[in-house]
């Protein structure tokens, strides 16, 4: 059994801010009652890539008034950006909003230009995340944890609302550093990852089991979730014809955000814009073929059932990547299938005749 979720992760916003929101609060309806476990919104400030998402928890809250299944996961937390007694009260008062619904992925951050926030915690800022992750969870328990306050006193403190549920399920995010994969492991945190490499992803997920296991902890009871490119379809060369502008604007976005990056932290960029080029139509071509759900059922299906086998639980469906909102809306019947063929018998969904294209947005268009 794999789990499905869907994961927003915007590069821009030529279709409006608010247009982009109505998108997203209509998949979460969509998919809320057919079997998809999750939906994940990130924190990303001052910046293009993302930058629709400075706020999860705000997000997250309008998603648990829309919907009554879905899992509500931030992801991520960039956790040096905030105190974590607020990170406590406000995934609390969404967690009562949502029924017990919410998970929480951490991030340390990564460069000096999202540091406005809290610029004295950027040299510390892996240790604050790691030094705190007890902290949330105590304050999550409702029990009072000590901080500094006025004149150099400390102030004990219970946050409420009290979460509905009793323990925070936590993510970490990886990026490059294998070492965050044991750290996780060793916490006792899901991980949230990319796929960059198969080899690397199953290393990574055997490195983490073990460390699970050497902590006391249940190694086959931690979740890796991969976020994958998504976009599922009956005829191939009609799915490649759709996503091919959409992945190499998106891979280009993202790297050359990756340059702007490397500049505000006072280094040289390290390719031109001709190599720049080159980088990304190889790695569009990659994706497509090796590593992402974009192409027919049964394509996407053997993507899926590798992960399985290397231990991977759930796959993050990244939709929104620029292919058209109606586009992406007459997409989900067919991702629905896919979802269905991994879903655990007990629970699976009777199998149902994908739409007729004339009809592929009828349950849009019908929506309240």
């Amino acid at each position: 059994m794999t789990d499905f979720s869907v994961y927003f992760f915007s590069s821009n916003d030529r279709n409006g801010f608010g247009d982009r929101y109505r998108f997203i609060l209509d998949v979460a309806r969509y998919i809320d009652d057919r079997g998809f476990k999750a939906i994940w919104t990130p924190e990303r400030h001052f910046q293009e890539f993302g930058g629709s998402f400075p706020n999860p928890s705000v997000f997250s809250a309008a998603l648990a008034a829309t919907t009554e299944n879905l899992h509500l996961r931030a992801g991520s937390v960039v956790l040096p950006h905030h105190h974590p007694v607020r990170v406590a009260e406000e995934w609390a008062l969404v967690d009562q909003l949502s029924g017990g619904r919410v998970g929480i992925c951490l991030a340390t951050g990564w460069h000096k230009g999202d540091f406005v926030f809290h610029p004295d915690l950027y040299d510390t800022r892996r240790e604050y995340t790691f030094g705190h992750i007890e902290t949330l969870r105590a304050l999550w328990r409702g029990e009072q944890v000590a901080f500094p306050g006025p004149d150099g006193q400390t102030l004990k403190v219970r946050t409420y609302p009290r979460p509905h549920q009793p323990e925070l399920p936590l993510w970490l995010v990886h990026t490059s550093n294998p070492q965050t994969w044991l750290q996780a492991g060793r916490s006792g945190l899901n991980i949230l990852t990319l796929l960059d490499s198969w080899e690397r992803l199953e290393e990574n997920v055997s490195a983490y089991r073990k460390a699970r296991a050497e902590a006391g902890l249940d190694p086959a009871s931690g979740i890796v979730t991969v976020g994958l490119h998504t976009f599922v379809g009956d005829d191939e060369a009609e799915v490649k014809r759709i996503v091919h502008d959409p992945v190499r604007s998106y891979l280009s976005s993202f790297v050359a955000q990756k340059r702007n990056d490397a500049a505000v932290d006072g280094e040289s960029p390290t390719m031109s814009d001709a190599e720049q080029k080159a980088l990304v139509d190889i790695a569009a071509e990659d994706f497509y073929q090796r590593r992402s759900l974009l192409g027919t059922p049964d394509k996407c299906a053997r993507v899926v059932q590798r992960l399985g086998d290397i231990g991977v639980g759930e796959i993050a469906c990244l939709i929104d990547f620029g292919v058209p909102f109606d586009t992406v809306l007459g997409m989900l019947p067919t991702l629905d299938e896919l979802r269905a063929r991994f879903a655990a018998p007990a629970s699976a969904p009777a199998p149902t005749a994908p739409p007729e294209p004339d009809d592929a947005l009828s349950w849009y268009y019908a929506r309240p």
